[in-house]
C-alpha cells in the first residue's frame, strides 16, 4: 500500500465506483478502499434476508414463509434506471453491461385524488387515460408534439418561447394546461421533486420530458430499467471495470487519517501504512468536517406478497405523488420490484416507499405511500442524513458530495435516471477510443423477458 496514486477513492457506493472506473480507463493509477466488507456502502443490495433484520435490529429471524435467505437482494436505496439517460449511456460505452442483466419496469403510475393511474405509454393508452378529459388530452397532445419538436440549437422550433428565460409556469400557460396535467407533467414526465421548476427558465423541463420520452420509445411499457439481482450490482460492474484497467481494490480497510500538507490532501492512512494520492474521491462518512447536514430522508423497505393494488398486478413499478396531493412541499416516491428481478424469493414483492422529511414525524408523512401496500409483512424503516459539501475541493483536491439526490432515493431524477455525477475540474475527458466491438456494445443492452 506504501505507493504513489493518482487518485486514491473511499467508499464503494455507485458514484465512487463509477468515477474509479472512469479514472483507471483513462490511465489513472487509482486505489479504491472500503471500510466496510461488502461493496455498495449505503446503496448497497443486503442479502441474504437474516442480514436486513440485523441491520434494522429486528428480533428474531424471518418467518419461513420469506422463503430462502438468500434469495433476497434488497436495495437499501431505490433507483430505477432511465432507458436512454447518462448512467446508461456510460454502461454501455464502458461495456460494463457485459456483467448486467436488465428487465424493464412494467409501469409508472401517478397518484391523483386518493387513487392512482398509470402514466400513458401509448396513444391509446392516453386516450383511454381518465387523468385528463377530452379536451385536456388534446391541448396535452399539442404540448407533447412541441416538446418533441423543440432543438435547443434550431430556434425555428421555440414558437416564441425563450428556452433560456420563459418559466415553465408561461409555458403551460402558452398550452392552456390545467393544474392536474401540470402536476402529472412537472413530477410524473419530467420528474421534479418540488414545484420550485415553474418559475426557472423553461429549457431544463422540456429537455427532461424529452428524455422520459424517448427512454419510453426504447423499450415501450415504461421509461425505467432494473438491474437483475438488485442494484448491488452496478457497482461491482464499475469495479471490475476499475480492476480490469489497473485499479486496485481494497475492501474491510480502515481508514485512520487523510493526511493533508499545505491545505492539499498527500495520502491515506490505514492500519499504520500511507498510501500517497495526488486527489482524493469520497463519500461524506469519510470527510464529516467538509460537509454539513442539509435535511433528512425517510425510507421505508416494505415486504409484500402480493402486487399493489390498482396496477395490473404488475411485477414491477414506480408511483409517484405529486406533492399537491397530499398537502406536502416535496413529492413521494414508492418504487416495486419483486421475484421477478431475482431480489426476492418466489411470490414475494420489494416496495420501498420514500420522500423528504418535512416535519418531526417523518413516518405519518409517509403514510399515504404506505396505505397504497397493504397489507405490509414486513416493515424496515430508515431516517438518512442529507449533506452538502463545504468545500469543492479545488484547492485541498478532496472532493466528497453530499448524500443527495444519488442517495435521497426520494428524487425521481435522480433515482431514476442516472447518479448526479460532480463537475471535478481535474477529471479529464474519457479519450478512449471505440473498437468495432465497443461501438457494437454501444448500441445495445441486455433486458430480460
Amino acid at each position: 500500500m506504501n505507493e504513489e496514486y493518482d487518485v486514491i477513492v473511499l467508499g464503494t457506493g455507485l458514484t465512487e465506483c463509477i468515477l474509479s472506473g472512469i479514472m483507471s480507463v483513462n490511465g489513472k493509477k487509482v486505489l479504491h478502499m472500503d471500510r466496510n466488507s461488502y461493496y455498495g456502502g449505503e446503496s448497497a443490495s443486503i442479502t441474504p434476508l437474516e442480514d436486513l433484520y440485523k441491520r434494522f435490529n429486528l428480533p428474531g429471524t424471518p418467518p419461513e414463509s420469506m422463503g430462502r435467505g438468500r434469495d433476497w437482494n434488497v436495495d437499501l436505496i431505490p433507483k430505477f434506471l432511465m432507458a436512454n439517460g447518462q448512467l446508461v449511456k456510460m454502461l454501455l460505452y464502458t461495456e460494463v453491461t457485459r456483467y448486467l442483466d436488465f428487465k424493464v419496469i412494467e409501469g409508472s403510475f401517478v397518484y391523483k385524488g386518493g387513487k392512482i393511474y398509470k402514466v400513458p405509454s401509448t396513444e391509446a393508452e392516453a386516450l383511454a387515460s381518465s387523468l385528463m378529459g377530452l379536451f385536456e388530452k388534446r391541448r396535452f397532445r399539442k404540448f407533447l408534439v412541441y416538446v418533441a419538436n423543440f432543438d435547443e440549437n434550431d430556434p425555428r422550433t421555440f414558437e416564441g418561447v425563450d428556452p433560456k428565460k420563459t418559466t415553465m409556469r408561461d409555458v403551460y400557460k402558452k398550452f392552456d394546461l390545467g393544474q392536474d396535467v401540470i402536476d402529472f407533467t412537472g413530477h410524473a414526465l419530467a420528474l421534479y421533486r418540488t414545484d420550485d421548476y415553474l418559475d426557472q427558465p423553461c429549457q431544463e423541463t422540456i429537455n427532461r420530458i424529452k428524455l422520459y420520452s424517448e427512454s419510453l420509445a426504447r423499450y415501450g411499457k415504461s421509461p425505467y430499467l432494473y438491474p437483475l439481482y438488485g442494484l448491488g450490482e452496478l457497482p461491482q460492474g464499475f469495479a471490475r471495470l476499475s480492476a480490469i484497467y489497473g485499479g486496485t481494490y481494497m475492501l474491510n480497510k480502515p481508514i485512520e487519517e487523510i493526511v493533508i500538507e499545505n491545505g492539499k490532501v498527500v495520502g491515506v492512512k490505514s492500519e499504520g501504512e500511507v498510501a500517497r494520492c495526488k486527489q482524493l474521491i469520497c463519500d461524506p462518512s469519510y470527510v464529516s468536517d467538509r460537509v454539513t447536514k442539509v435535511g433528512q430522508v425517510i425510507r421505508v423497505i416494505c415486504i409484500l406478497s402480493h402486487p399493489i393494488k390498482n396496477t395490473n398486478d404488475a411485477n414491477s413499478c414506480q408511483i409517484i405523488i405529486p406533492q399537491n396531493q397530499v398537502n406536502r412541499k416535496s413529492d413521494i416516491y414508492v418504487c416495486m420490484i419483486s421475484s421477478a428481478h431475482n431480489v426476492a424469493a418466489q411470490g414475494k414483492y420489494i416496495a420501498i416507499a420514500s420522500t423528504t422529511v418535512e416535519t418531526a414525524d417523518p413516518e405519518k408523512e409517509i403514510k399515504p405511500a404506505l396505505d397504497l401496500l397493504e397489507p405490509i409483512e414486513q416493515k424496515f424503516v430508515s431516517i438518512s442524513d442529507l449533506f452538502a459539501p463545504t468545500d469543492l475541493g479545488t484547492e485541498s483536491q478532496v472532493c466528497s458530495w453530499g448524500r443527495r439526490g444519488r442517495e435521497e432515493g426520494a428524487g425521481a431524477r435522480c433515482s431514476t435516471s442516472c447518479v448526479s455525477l460532480p463537475r471535478f475540474s481535474f477529471l479529464a475527458p474519457t479519450t478512449r477510443p471505440l473498437t468495432s466491438r465497443r461501438r457494437a456494445m454501444t448500441s445495445r443492452i441486455f433486458i430480460r423477458g
